[in-house]
């Protein structure tokens, strides 16, 4: 979808500080937004707090040293 925004200039010169190889406005845009949307599409883990169940021998610390 093409559109024409107007954009804050001092912000973008921020965000092109974090954005490692990035070159290209659009591209600054694209990254910017897809960061939004993974963000948002995280949910809050306490919100799930009490949500979820595991198993009884469910050992989360052998995971963790990849057993």
């Amino acid at each position: 979808m093409r559109t024409n925004i107007v954009l804050d200039d001092e912000l973008v010169e921020e965000a092109f500080k974090f954005a490692g190889n990035i070159r290209t406005k659009r591209e600054l845009i694209r990254v910017a937004l897809q960061e939004f949307v993974h963000n948002r599409k995280r949910k809050n883990l306490r919100d799930l707090r009490g949500k979820i169940s595991f198993r009884e021998n469910y050992d989360y610390k052998s995971m963790r040293e990849g057993r």
